[in-house]
């Protein structure tokens, strides 16, 4: 038996694209194809809408049990850990009692008022979908395809029209949460304005989402994208803080920078049809190149050039190859026979990549690998790019700009950079940085506390699916709890039912798939 793990984990090791190929790769594509028809049936059918209210009562009624009982455990979601985005598992959910929110579809588009209404567990790659079928899209349509709105509000959601329409939590209109109470609460600018506000980041710490009410708005068929070379690092950061700035004429934004001083700034416009001043580029297609490897090529060949993009091809450009961290995982997956033969099944299911962590990734990781998003006052870029390639010298990064709204000084987490005169800017940028760095005895484990502490002086904030090494003081410099604090010891049994947002998200509430595999095996 430890001969075969011992073999098990060897081959895991050393073969793992060949391994996730021939294994994961089938296992994702047969799951991709249920939930794509399950989500078609119920979307055409209209069958969630009926269906709805008996959840939600079925999520109240497991809480009343908990309160019946005493009410002695933490509460926390029934999905599985496993499923989370980030490359830790959350270790609570072994201790907590676990809530079934058994909540995953489109329950109404409401054209007259530019709304979707739709449960938690709906993904990005469901919802797109749907709305451009119906001829409308999400304003904010993060990237990749298996993001969930719950994720996008409990934690953080942008993409490249944030920088005109703020963060994922500023196209919501409403939500409905469970307390821990058992109440059904609708929450909006008007009405629960202040658990409305505080709701978003806060990982679920003050109640169940049942539902959120998005804005959306009329889509195009195409996205026109021109892309720009530069070559140096005060012209990258001038062109791309210029596009940024002007939301009247760009709808998307988005820089990979290559090196310190190489990057390729693209901007974006929805458009009714093609022009004449470029091809149609359908980038999603399971045979054509990764999109970063594309876009590289424009800087390679010092030209700038204009394409029109189908739109949801260019909402998941980045999908297909994890942004382009699945040259780790994959290192093949990119030649032309590979994609050809095999791109249309193309990515693996995150959770899949994690169980099969071994104790030898598990350790190479945690020292070398980097999965960091840290939100920076645009006025900080170029003092960031400069701090990423001294201490990190990790490329391509990921630049997409985005308005942290100020929402009239409603509290919340997150607030625009305010100087010491008092001027506010709403101008953020997330430097996205993805992979293995190049610098030379690069180690996590002091790296990371040192990039936090840049961040903080910055007036920036790191997204938090990501390690998180701040202890509990810094972490509340970071974010602000004041309103938060507030609402938690107000709201009945909030904190007996749940921890902090820190708790959750820190190395007490997340550990490495390997060590979770033990403690699963063990308990």
């Amino acid at each position: 038996m430890i001969k075969s793990e011992q073999l098990f984990e060897h081959l895991l090791t050393h073969y793992r694209g060949i391994f996730a190929t021939l294994f994961l790769l089938p296992v994702s594509a047969v799951h991709g194809a249920y939930a794509g028809i399950r989500n078609a049936l119920v979307f055409r059918l209209n069958s969630a809408p009926a269906k709805h209210d008996a959840k939600v009562d079925a999520v109240i009624r497991q809480i009343e049990d908990w309160k019946n009982q005493g009410a002695k455990q933490k509460l926390c979601t029934a999905r599985s850990g496993w499923k989370t985005m980030s490359e830790m598992v959350p270790k609570y959910k072994l201790s907590h009692r676990k809530i079934a929110v058994d909540l995953y579809d489109l329950l109404e588009i409401d054209q007259q008022r530019g709304i979707v209404r739709v449960e938690p567990l709906a993904t990005m790659g469901q919802i797109s979908r749907s709305l451009i079928s119906q001829g409308w899209t999400l304003p904010v349509v993060p990237e990749l395809d298996s993001l969930t709105v719950g994720g996008l509000i409990m934690g953080f959601g942008v993409e490249t029209s944030s920088h005109k329409y703020g963060l994922f939590q500023h196209i919501c209109e409403s939500f409905e949460i469970v307390t821990a109470e058992g109440k059904r609460l609708k929450c909006s600018a008007s009405e629960n304005a202040e658990l409305f506000y505080q709701i978003p980041w806060s990982h679920g710490t003050l109640g169940f989402l049942v539902a959120a009410e998005l804005q959306i708005i009329p889509v195009k068929k195409y996205i026109r994208l021109s892309y720009r070379p530069v070559y140096s690092l005060d012209e990258m950061v001038s062109v791309f803080e210029q596009a940024s700035r002007d939301t009247d004429n760009n709808d998307f934004v988005e820089g990979l920078v290559y090196d310190r001083d190489r990057a390729v700034i693209m901007v974006g416009k929805f458009v009714d049809a093609a022009g004449q001043d470029g091809s149609v580029n359908a980038v999603r297609r399971w045979y054509k190149p990764w999109f970063y490897k594309h876009v590289e090529s424009h800087l390679e060949h010092g030209k700038q050039g204009v394409e029109y993009i189908p739109v949801r091809d260019y909402f998941h450009r980045h999908t297909r190859s994890y942004f382009w961290t699945m040259e780790e995982i994959i290192p093949f997956g990119n030649h032309p026979v590979f994609r050809a033969l095999l791109g249309w099944a193309l990515p693996p299911r995150i959770e899949l990549l994690k169980y099969t962590e071994t104790q030898t990734t598990r350790r190479l990781r945690e020292k070398f690998h980097v999965v960091q998003d840290m939100l920076m006052p645009i006025r900080s870029l170029k003092q960031s790019i400069d701090y990423f390639d001294q201490h990190f010298q990790l490329y391509p990064l990921w630049l997409s700009p985005m308005a942290i709204k100020d929402n009239g000084g409603q509290p919340g987490f997150v607030h625009p950079f305010r100087t010491a005169e008092g001027v506010v800017d709403e101008m953020y940028v997330d430097i996205g940085a993805y992979g293995t760095p190049r610098k030379a005895d690069f180690d996590n484990a002091s790296a990371l506390p040192l990039l936090e502490k840049f961040v903080i002086e910055q007036h920036g904030y790191q997204a938090l699916y990501a390690r998180t090494c701040m202890d509990r003081q810094q972490f509340r410099m970071m974010f602000d709890h004041a309103g938060y604090d507030q609402l938690r010891a107000r709201l009945p049994y909030c904190r007996q039912a749940f921890d902090e947002v820190y708790d959750k998200v820190s190395s007490t509430g997340r550990v490495s798939p390997v060590e979770m595999r033990q403690l699963e095996k063990a308990g």
